[in-house]
């Protein structure tokens, strides 16, 4: 699987280096996290809740920050075990760069190989909940940064982490469907609890 993405983050480029490296930050913005700790230099052992289709699962896992030339990009390599669900790992090239006085474009290359039963699901559904999870992660990270805390709507800042790890996919969704379409599901699903 392959991810690249670019964001523009309302924040001098600075002031993003830094939140991208405040595990509390961090946190907050990772949808699912139960925790993000120092585990040795430019390194953090980590535990979040995630779903991919209909397999659910706790991720312990390790990043490792390499290739760091600050404020400008640095390297993250992963791996996660989810137990039975399976592994994940990977790395992602991470790039910003100053989008005027204020600003910050943020641009990521991300490849990653999953096993166990994630393999077994299927590549459209492992991509498209990738792209769920990054997506809520920089709606996340933009509020972080720039003090609002609300990440814009209700399922970002109430849900809570673990909850919000939860990610709903159905077919639609992982095809690629319109927002709109994507967001009703996704409400839907939330009212079943």
């Amino acid at each position: 699987m392959e991810l690249t993405e670019s964001y523009t983050l309302p924040v001098p480029q600075q002031r993003a280096w830094e939140a991208l490296n405040d595990t509390a930050i961090l946190r907050a913005s990772i949808p699912g996290c139960d925790s993000i700790e120092p585990d040795g230099e430019n390194a953090y052992a980590l535990s979040m809740s995630a779903s991919v289709g209909p397999v659910k699962a706790r991720f312990k896992g390790r990043m490792l920050l390499t290739d760091i030339d600050a404020p400008n990009t640095y390297t993250i390599v992963f791996e996660g075990q989810g137990g039975a669900a399976g592994f994940g790992k990977g790395n992602a090239h991470v790039t910003l760069e100053a989008d005027g006085e204020t600003s910050t474009k943020l641009s990521y290359t991300a490849t990653a190989q999953v096993g166990g039963k994630l393999a077994q699901i299927g590549s459209r559904l492992v991509d498209g909940a990738a792209r769920k999870i990054a997506g809520e992660f920089f709606k996340r990270f933009s509020a972080q940064v720039t003090g609002e805390g609300d990440a814009g709507d209700a399922g970002a800042s109430e849900a809570g982490p673990p909850d919000s790890g939860e990610e709903p996919e159905s077919p639609d969704e992982a095809a690629g469907e319109d927002a709109g379409k994507g967001k009703k599901s996704w409400t839907a699903w939330i009212s079943k609890f």
